[in-house]
Protein backbone atom coordinates (compact mmCIF):
# COMPACT_ATOMS: atom_id res chain seq x y z
CA UNK A 1 0.00 0.00 0.00
CA UNK A 2 1.49 3.57 -0.83
CA UNK A 3 1.70 5.95 1.66
CA UNK A 4 -1.30 7.92 -0.66
CA UNK A 5 -3.15 4.92 -0.57
CA UNK A 6 -3.16 4.52 3.31
CA UNK A 7 -3.52 8.51 3.96
CA UNK A 8 -7.05 8.81 1.94
CA UNK A 9 -7.70 5.18 3.57
CA UNK A 10 -7.39 7.05 6.91
CA UNK A 11 -9.05 10.67 5.03
CA UNK A 12 -12.15 8.14 5.02
CA UNK A 13 -12.40 5.90 7.85
CA UNK A 14 -15.02 6.64 10.18
CA UNK A 15 -17.17 8.73 7.41
CA UNK A 16 -20.36 7.97 5.47
CA UNK A 17 -17.90 7.52 2.50
CA UNK A 18 -15.27 4.84 3.52
CA UNK A 19 -16.75 1.62 1.62
CA UNK A 20 -17.87 4.08 -1.44
CA UNK A 21 -16.94 2.63 -4.69
CA UNK A 22 -13.75 4.55 -6.23
CA UNK A 23 -13.02 5.05 -9.88
CA UNK A 24 -10.03 7.33 -11.03
CA UNK A 25 -11.08 10.31 -13.31
CA UNK A 26 -8.75 12.19 -15.73
CA UNK A 27 -6.69 14.17 -14.47
CA UNK A 28 -5.12 17.36 -15.48
CA UNK A 29 -1.88 19.23 -15.90
CA UNK A 30 -0.90 19.27 -12.62
CA UNK A 31 0.46 17.24 -10.04
CA UNK A 32 -3.41 16.18 -8.21
CA UNK A 33 -5.24 13.24 -8.84
CA UNK A 34 -9.52 12.83 -8.69
CA UNK A 35 -11.36 9.34 -7.96
CA UNK A 36 -15.13 9.50 -8.30
CA UNK A 37 -16.78 8.03 -4.81
CA UNK A 38 -20.03 6.11 -5.62
CA UNK A 39 -23.00 4.45 -3.85
CA UNK A 40 -26.46 4.00 -4.73
CA UNK A 41 -26.88 6.50 -7.08
CA UNK A 42 -24.56 9.10 -4.54
CA UNK A 43 -21.59 10.43 -5.23
CA UNK A 44 -18.64 12.62 -4.32
CA UNK A 45 -15.41 13.95 -5.84
CA UNK A 46 -11.76 13.03 -4.40
CA UNK A 47 -8.94 15.19 -5.25
CA UNK A 48 -5.03 13.71 -3.88
CA UNK A 49 -3.16 16.74 -4.42
CA UNK A 50 0.22 15.80 -2.65
CA UNK A 51 1.65 18.88 -1.11
CA UNK A 52 5.18 17.24 -1.43
CA UNK A 53 4.95 17.86 -5.40
CA UNK A 54 4.28 21.78 -4.64
CA UNK A 55 0.04 21.71 -4.44
CA UNK A 56 -1.68 23.13 -1.74
CA UNK A 57 -5.53 22.60 -1.36
CA UNK A 58 -6.34 26.23 0.67
CA UNK A 59 -6.62 28.10 -2.38
CA UNK A 60 -9.22 25.67 -3.72
CA UNK A 61 -11.43 25.72 -0.86
CA UNK A 62 -10.73 30.03 -0.16
CA UNK A 63 -12.46 30.25 -3.64
CA UNK A 64 -14.99 27.49 -3.80
CA UNK A 65 -16.31 28.94 -0.33
CA UNK A 66 -16.64 32.57 -2.21
CA UNK A 67 -18.36 31.32 -5.17
CA UNK A 68 -20.69 29.52 -3.40
CA UNK A 69 -21.45 32.37 -0.60
CA UNK A 70 -21.99 34.36 -4.25
CA UNK A 71 -24.60 31.64 -5.95
CA UNK A 72 -22.09 29.82 -8.30
CA UNK A 73 -22.11 26.15 -8.77
CA UNK A 74 -18.59 25.61 -7.35
CA UNK A 75 -18.45 22.06 -5.41
CA UNK A 76 -19.08 21.94 -1.74
CA UNK A 77 -16.47 20.98 0.70
CA UNK A 78 -17.38 17.71 2.73
CA UNK A 79 -14.15 16.67 4.24
CA UNK A 80 -10.48 18.91 4.01
CA UNK A 81 -7.29 17.78 5.25
CA UNK A 82 -4.94 20.47 4.28
CA UNK A 83 -1.67 18.82 5.92
CA UNK A 84 -1.83 16.15 3.49
CA UNK A 85 -3.46 17.40 0.24
CA UNK A 86 -6.72 15.68 0.42
CA UNK A 87 -10.41 17.09 -0.20
CA UNK A 88 -13.46 15.31 -0.17
CA UNK A 89 -15.50 17.85 -2.73
CA UNK A 90 -19.54 17.35 -3.74
CA UNK A 91 -19.56 15.98 -7.15
CA UNK A 92 -21.30 18.85 -9.58
CA UNK A 93 -22.07 16.59 -12.95
CA UNK A 94 -20.20 13.78 -14.64
CA UNK A 95 -20.97 15.63 -17.83
CA UNK A 96 -17.64 18.57 -19.14
CA UNK A 97 -18.45 20.95 -21.88
CA UNK A 98 -16.27 19.14 -23.93
CA UNK A 99 -18.24 15.76 -23.49
CA UNK A 100 -21.67 17.70 -24.12
CA UNK A 101 -20.44 19.38 -27.21
CA UNK A 102 -18.95 15.60 -28.93
CA UNK A 103 -22.69 14.66 -28.31
CA UNK A 104 -24.64 17.55 -29.05
CA UNK A 105 -22.16 20.13 -30.93
CA UNK A 106 -25.58 22.16 -31.74
CA UNK A 107 -25.70 23.18 -28.39
CA UNK A 108 -22.31 25.12 -28.22
CA UNK A 109 -24.03 28.76 -28.63
CA UNK A 110 -26.03 27.79 -25.58
CA UNK A 111 -23.47 26.63 -23.54
CA UNK A 112 -20.77 29.37 -24.21
CA UNK A 113 -23.45 32.14 -23.81
CA UNK A 114 -24.41 30.12 -20.20
CA UNK A 115 -20.45 30.30 -19.34
CA UNK A 116 -19.79 33.81 -20.70
CA UNK A 117 -22.67 34.93 -18.47
CA UNK A 118 -20.94 33.61 -15.14
CA UNK A 119 -17.81 35.47 -16.00
CA UNK A 120 -20.10 38.70 -16.55
CA UNK A 121 -21.24 37.83 -13.08
CA UNK A 122 -18.11 37.48 -11.49
CA UNK A 123 -17.07 40.95 -12.81
CA UNK A 124 -19.03 41.64 -9.53
CA UNK A 125 -17.29 39.79 -7.16
CA UNK A 126 -15.09 41.68 -4.68
CA UNK A 127 -11.74 39.07 -5.14
CA UNK A 128 -9.81 38.36 -2.00
CA UNK A 129 -6.96 40.67 -1.49
CA UNK A 130 -4.31 38.63 -1.18
CA UNK A 131 -4.17 37.14 -4.63
CA UNK A 132 -2.27 37.72 -7.01
CA UNK A 133 -3.02 40.68 -9.36
CA UNK A 134 -1.87 40.45 -13.24
CA UNK A 135 -0.35 44.17 -13.61
CA UNK A 136 1.73 44.56 -17.14
CA UNK A 137 4.60 43.29 -15.13
CA UNK A 138 3.77 39.75 -14.17
CA UNK A 139 2.14 39.37 -17.18
CA UNK A 140 5.63 39.69 -18.82
CA UNK A 141 7.47 37.80 -16.43
CA UNK A 142 4.89 34.96 -16.44
CA UNK A 143 6.15 34.17 -20.16
CA UNK A 144 9.44 33.92 -19.37
CA UNK A 145 8.58 29.71 -19.44
CA UNK A 146 8.49 30.13 -22.87
CA UNK A 147 11.84 30.90 -23.40
CA UNK A 148 13.36 28.41 -20.75
CA UNK A 149 11.04 25.58 -22.13
CA UNK A 150 10.30 26.13 -25.56
CA UNK A 151 12.36 28.42 -27.75
CA UNK A 152 15.64 27.98 -25.10
CA UNK A 153 16.72 31.42 -25.74
CA UNK A 154 16.34 34.55 -23.84
CA UNK A 155 12.96 36.11 -24.44
CA UNK A 156 13.79 39.31 -22.79
CA UNK A 157 12.61 41.69 -25.98
CA UNK A 158 9.48 39.52 -26.13
CA UNK A 159 8.68 40.32 -22.33
CA UNK A 160 9.07 43.77 -22.61
CA UNK A 161 6.93 43.81 -25.55
CA UNK A 162 4.74 41.99 -24.03
CA UNK A 163 4.60 44.36 -20.39
CA UNK A 164 4.18 47.76 -22.93
CA UNK A 165 0.92 46.14 -24.26
CA UNK A 166 -0.46 44.72 -21.34
CA UNK A 167 0.36 48.17 -20.31
CA UNK A 168 -1.49 49.82 -22.87
CA UNK A 169 -4.47 47.55 -23.72
CA UNK A 170 -4.82 45.74 -20.48
CA UNK A 171 -3.37 47.47 -17.62
CA UNK A 172 -5.70 47.16 -14.65
CA UNK A 173 -6.08 44.17 -13.04
CA UNK A 174 -9.70 44.62 -11.28
CA UNK A 175 -11.86 41.01 -11.52
CA UNK A 176 -11.40 37.58 -9.78
CA UNK A 177 -10.09 35.32 -12.74
CA UNK A 178 -10.36 31.64 -13.02
CA UNK A 179 -7.84 31.40 -14.88
CA UNK A 180 -7.99 27.64 -16.36
CA UNK A 181 -11.82 28.52 -17.64
CA UNK A 182 -11.95 25.99 -20.55
CA UNK A 183 -13.95 23.43 -21.86
CA UNK A 184 -13.05 20.55 -19.67
CA UNK A 185 -13.00 22.52 -16.58
CA UNK A 186 -16.61 23.61 -17.17
CA UNK A 187 -19.74 21.14 -16.27
CA UNK A 188 -22.90 21.61 -18.04
CA UNK A 189 -25.68 20.97 -15.34
CA UNK A 190 -29.21 21.37 -18.26
CA UNK A 191 -31.48 20.08 -15.36
CA UNK A 192 -30.18 23.85 -13.79
CA UNK A 193 -31.29 27.19 -14.63
CA UNK A 194 -29.31 30.62 -14.50
CA UNK A 195 -25.11 30.56 -13.58
CA UNK A 196 -25.87 27.13 -11.59
CA UNK A 197 -26.07 25.94 -15.02
CA UNK A 198 -22.60 25.93 -15.65
CA UNK A 199 -20.07 23.42 -12.56
CA UNK A 200 -17.15 25.03 -11.83
CA UNK A 201 -13.67 23.10 -11.40
CA UNK A 202 -9.64 23.45 -11.40
CA UNK A 203 -10.11 27.43 -10.01
CA UNK A 204 -7.15 27.18 -7.25
CA UNK A 205 -4.65 29.08 -9.57
CA UNK A 206 -7.36 32.41 -9.52
CA UNK A 207 -5.87 35.71 -9.31
CA UNK A 208 -7.22 39.47 -10.05
CA UNK A 209 -6.85 40.01 -13.83
CA UNK A 210 -7.87 42.79 -16.49
CA UNK A 211 -11.88 42.03 -17.32
CA UNK A 212 -11.69 39.07 -20.17
CA UNK A 213 -9.15 37.01 -19.24
CA UNK A 214 -10.97 34.16 -18.25
CA UNK A 215 -12.85 34.96 -21.66
CA UNK A 216 -9.72 34.82 -23.48
CA UNK A 217 -9.09 31.32 -22.13
CA UNK A 218 -12.73 29.70 -23.13
CA UNK A 219 -12.62 30.96 -26.36
CA UNK A 220 -8.74 30.33 -27.59
CA UNK A 221 -9.18 26.89 -25.98
CA UNK A 222 -6.16 24.54 -25.93
CA UNK A 223 -8.21 21.45 -26.43
CA UNK A 224 -11.10 22.34 -28.81
CA UNK A 225 -12.35 24.85 -31.67
CA UNK A 226 -14.52 27.20 -31.06
CA UNK A 227 -17.44 28.02 -33.54
CA UNK A 228 -15.63 31.55 -35.51
CA UNK A 229 -19.32 32.78 -35.07
CA UNK A 230 -19.92 31.55 -31.13
CA UNK A 231 -16.17 33.45 -30.52
CA UNK A 232 -17.76 36.31 -32.91
CA UNK A 233 -21.08 35.87 -30.35
CA UNK A 234 -19.23 36.03 -27.25
CA UNK A 235 -17.01 38.67 -27.79
CA UNK A 236 -19.86 41.00 -28.82
CA UNK A 237 -21.84 40.05 -25.91
CA UNK A 238 -19.24 40.22 -23.30
CA UNK A 239 -17.48 43.50 -24.45
CA UNK A 240 -21.08 44.85 -24.34
CA UNK A 241 -21.77 44.39 -20.63
CA UNK A 242 -17.79 44.29 -19.19
CA UNK A 243 -16.60 46.89 -16.80
CA UNK A 244 -13.59 46.94 -18.91
CA UNK A 245 -12.55 50.43 -19.71
CA UNK A 246 -10.15 50.33 -22.94
CA UNK A 247 -11.13 49.16 -26.23
CA UNK A 248 -12.03 45.51 -25.84
CA UNK A 249 -11.43 43.67 -28.86
CA UNK A 250 -8.10 45.01 -28.49
CA UNK A 251 -7.63 44.35 -24.95
CA UNK A 252 -8.78 40.95 -25.05
CA UNK A 253 -6.56 40.24 -28.03
CA UNK A 254 -3.24 41.35 -25.79
CA UNK A 255 -4.36 39.00 -22.59
CA UNK A 256 -5.19 35.67 -25.22
CA UNK A 257 -1.73 36.57 -26.43
CA UNK A 258 -0.20 36.71 -23.17
CA UNK A 259 -2.03 33.61 -22.03
CA UNK A 260 -1.08 31.48 -25.12
CA UNK A 261 2.52 32.37 -24.74
CA UNK A 262 2.90 30.90 -21.67
CA UNK A 263 0.81 28.29 -22.21
CA UNK A 264 2.93 27.36 -25.05
CA UNK A 265 6.19 27.24 -23.10
CA UNK A 266 4.21 25.26 -20.26
CA UNK A 267 3.20 22.45 -22.50
CA UNK A 268 6.74 22.33 -23.89
CA UNK A 269 7.93 21.41 -20.35
CA UNK A 270 5.17 19.16 -19.89
CA UNK A 271 6.32 17.38 -22.90
CA UNK A 272 10.36 17.90 -22.76
CA UNK A 273 10.75 17.68 -18.77
CA UNK A 274 7.74 15.58 -17.39
CA UNK A 275 7.17 13.18 -19.78
CA UNK A 276 3.60 14.32 -20.81
CA UNK A 277 4.04 13.63 -24.85
CA UNK A 278 0.06 14.05 -25.15
CA UNK A 279 0.45 17.85 -24.81
CA UNK A 280 2.56 18.56 -28.02
CA UNK A 281 -0.62 17.85 -30.00
CA UNK A 282 -2.46 20.88 -28.37
CA UNK A 283 0.65 23.50 -29.38
CA UNK A 284 -0.08 23.99 -32.87
CA UNK A 285 -3.70 25.06 -31.68
CA UNK A 286 -1.99 27.69 -29.14
CA UNK A 287 0.22 29.23 -32.15
CA UNK A 288 -3.07 29.61 -34.11
CA UNK A 289 -4.31 31.69 -31.45
CA UNK A 290 -1.77 33.73 -30.91
CA UNK A 291 -1.63 34.19 -34.81
CA UNK A 292 -5.12 34.84 -34.71
CA UNK A 293 -4.95 37.13 -31.59
CA UNK A 294 -1.83 39.17 -33.21
CA UNK A 295 -3.74 40.17 -36.50
CA UNK A 296 -5.31 42.98 -34.64
CA UNK A 297 -3.51 45.93 -36.15
CA UNK A 298 -2.50 47.93 -32.81
CA UNK A 299 -0.94 44.98 -31.33
CA UNK A 300 1.76 44.96 -34.84
CA UNK A 301 4.67 45.82 -32.56
CA UNK A 302 3.82 42.92 -30.34
CA UNK A 303 3.32 40.84 -33.60
CA UNK A 304 7.16 41.79 -35.24
CA UNK A 305 7.70 40.60 -31.54
CA UNK A 306 6.93 37.20 -31.15
CA UNK A 307 7.43 36.68 -34.95
CA UNK A 308 11.36 37.15 -34.55
CA UNK A 309 11.50 35.31 -31.53
CA UNK A 310 9.06 32.46 -31.32
CA UNK A 311 9.31 29.41 -33.96
CA UNK A 312 6.01 27.65 -34.94
CA UNK A 313 5.80 24.65 -33.41
CA UNK A 314 6.08 22.37 -36.90
CA UNK A 315 5.28 18.86 -36.91
CA UNK A 316 9.21 18.61 -37.15
CA UNK A 317 10.26 20.69 -34.45
CA UNK A 318 7.60 19.08 -32.15
CA UNK A 319 9.03 15.67 -33.54
CA UNK A 320 12.51 16.46 -32.54
CA UNK A 321 11.51 17.93 -28.51
CA UNK A 322 9.04 14.71 -27.77
CA UNK A 323 12.49 12.32 -28.27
Amino acid sequence: MSDRTALIRNFLTDTAWQDWMRTPLAGDASARRYHRLSSHGQSAILMDAPPENGEDTVPFVEIATLLRKAGFAAPDVLLHDAKNGLLLLSDLGTTDYAQWLRQTPTDEGTLYQSATTVLLKLEELTPPPHLTHLTPPVGAQMIEIVGTHYTHTPVTDLCSEVKKSLEEFAPEPTVLALRDYHAENLIWRAEKTGIAQVGLLDFQDAFVAPPGYDLASLLRDARRDVSPSVVEEMITYFGAHTKATTPFRTSLACLGVQRNLRILGVFARLVSTLNKPRYAAFMPRVWAHITADLQDPALATLRQAVMDQVPEPTATRLAGRAT
